[in-house]
């Protein structure tokens, strides 16, 4: 058509007899049909109009205050193509001019805060008003606790140096796989912000390897650490009784279910508290009084001087298979003191978050304030009693149960008092942010069946039954505590594989690299450790015989 329209224009032999008028109206007619033809390409600037020329050019293109750098050729085709947004015809092209430079850093911004729907209805995420001071609250409260009470009966099996090279080695990488879940929490490229570790684990391996490796593993580790902490705060609460009462006390002694029954209480009234922010001051609490405790203990331990008889030799049982499941048994309890890094993502989603001011900068520094308070507790406090007890420590309570057992007739009253009631505080502390994911866990089913926040009642309804459940769990299995080796296996992979696996296949560091190497290496040491440490503990309970006593607490 186009070449039709140029014949037109230049092979016109009857324009010499015509009229000039004739002529200047004859041309007018024929330029205005092909303006008006959308589908005629512009004509060449020899006999284009001056009108025809403006409409494409590039400062007036059909994208208002955007400059098109498409080739010529390609503005013909897009203008052939029409204006279908749907063929890759010129509005297409148009859109895409407009988001490209100006709609992708606001894209970006909104994809920073895209939460999932039930986040405001579940006690972890419905307050995101967190800030680095609750984050190093929350991660020393569940950081420091029961956990270190046992790690110098480790030392006795592994002996001093070897057990200051495993605790600091175990210490800097947990330090390092907390790094990458603060890392990990959420993602750039997606958007997404991941509050739950299962959440995460899930969104990278799939729901199926999800329910299959990580599931058990941390409710296991959340529901067992809230009965050990009844267990724990009970048996002491029946002994800062004992204290106060004095020894000439009249008044009835309750019994250990008794006192297990108190503490459940106290941890029922607690966890009314409606969400993770709610309880920054629990933690705070907690963590100075853990802090109180640890000190006081390894300085009376060490104030006090060591026992006579005192041996610093490494146990060796015989035969040397019962050994080296000792041994892997002592590896055990050390990675039991580092378990909360199940509840690291849930601590920072409570945090706002954007682009210009990630969740991660704020939790990371709170959490660095935070494992340097517990160095400070775990360390001296292992060091300073392995000094003082060497293998006279006692298997069952730790740093707690020699404290009573060689100094409760040297030491002052008050000083005892005080311990005791540190320990009962720092327990019912921590039950509230281990309880946690729990109660989301059991609120996050009713929401996403009923579409609709959980009422009030129901919510007290789900914290009364799962306290009371691990009161019944801990009045059945008292003997609970012997089990931290055991216990310890089972988290390994939370604490020290899994969140190398999902940096490697998050973040895909370059095969060879450093980063390639290290979370290769350490997240199959993880694991491998893992079913070495399980094994290790069903052993070691099966050969030491552990005095199974269902439902008769000490």
């Amino acid at each position: 058509m186009r070449e039709k329209t140029i014949k037109s224009t230049l092979k016109t032999p009857s324009d010499a007899v015509r009229s000039e008028a004739d002529t200047k109206r004859e041309r007018e007619r024929k330029m205005e049909a092909v303006v008006g033809d959308d589908s005629v390409a512009p004509a060449p600037p020899v006999s284009a109009p001056p009108v025809q020329m403006q409409y494409n050019s590039p400062s007036l293109s059909r994208s208002p205050l955007l400059i098109t750098l498409e080739p010529t050729s390609d503005n013909n085709n897009n203008n052939n193509q029409g204006s279908n947004p749907r063929g890759g015809g010129g509005g297409h092209n148009r859109n895409r001019s407009f988001f490209t430079p100006l709609g992708s850093p606001i894209r970006k911004a909104i994809q920073m805060t895209k939460l999932d729907p039930q986040d405001a209805w579940l006690p972890i995420t419905e307050s995101r008003n967190g800030n680095a001071y609750y984050a190093a609250f929350h991660t020393l409260c569940s950081g420091i606790g029961i956990q270190a009470l046992v790690l110098p009966v480790s030392f006795t099996i592994l002996g001093w140096t070897w057990g200051i090279i495993s605790l600091t080695i175990a210490f800097i990488w947990q330090l390092y796989t907390l790094w990458v879940l603060v890392k990990l929490h959420e993602s750039a490229e997606t958007g997404m912000r991941y509050s739950r570790y299962l959440h995460l684990f899930s969104a990278t391996f799939g729901d199926k390897m999800g329910n299959i490796f990580a599931a058990f593993p941390i409710m296991y580790l959340s529901g067992g650490t809230c009965v050990a902490l009844i267990i724990v705060g009970g048996s002491t609460s029946k002994l800062f009784f004992q204290i106060l009462c004095g020894e000439g006390c009249a008044a009835k002694p309750m019994t250990s279910v008794e006192w297990y029954l108190v503490f459940t209480c106290a941890a029922v009234i607690l966890a009314q508290l409606p969400n993770l922010n709610s309880i920054a001051g629990v933690s705070l609490i907690g963590s100075i009084t853990a802090i109180c405790f640890c000190t006081i203990m390894w300085l009376v331990s060490v104030t006090s001087g060591r026992l006579d008889g005192v041996s610093y030799d490494p146990i060796k049982e015989e035969p040397n298979m019962a050994y080296i499941f000792s041994v892997l048994n002592a590896f055990g309890i050390i990675a039991f003191a580092f378990r909360g890094h199940n509840l690291t993502l849930e601590i920072q989603g409570t945090m706002p978050s954007d682009e210009k001011k990630p969740s991660h900068v704020p939790m990371w520094r709170g959490v660095k304030v935070a494992y340097l308070i517990v160095a400070l507790c775990l360390f001296p406090l292992t060091i300073g009693g392995y000094w003082a007890y060497g293998h006279k420590i006692p298997s069952s309570g730790g740093m707690l149960t020699a404290i009573y057992q060689f100094h409760g007739r040297d030491t002052s009253q008050a000083v005892l008092a005080l311990t005791s009631l540190f320990v009962i505080v720092n327990a019912v502390s921590s039950f509230q942010i281990y309880a946690m994911p729990m109660f989301d866990d059991m609120e996050s089913k009713y929401t996403g069946r009923m579409n609709r926040p959980c009422p009030w009642w129901l919510r007290a309804l789900f914290r009364v039954m799962f306290t009371y459940g691990c009161f019944f769990v801990a009045v059945a299995i008292p003997f609970l505590g012997s089990l931290s080796g055991l216990i310890g296996g089972v988290a390994v992979p939370i604490t020290f594989a899994y969140p190398c696996f999902l940096w490697l296949k998050i973040k895909k560091p370059k095969k060879q690299s450093f980063m390639w190497y290290l979370n290769w290496g350490l997240g199959v040491s993880g694991i491998v450790l893992s079913v070495i440490l399980i094994a290790a503990g069903v052993y070691v309970v099966i050969d030491t015989g552990i005095k199974v006593s269902f439902f008769k607490p000490a």
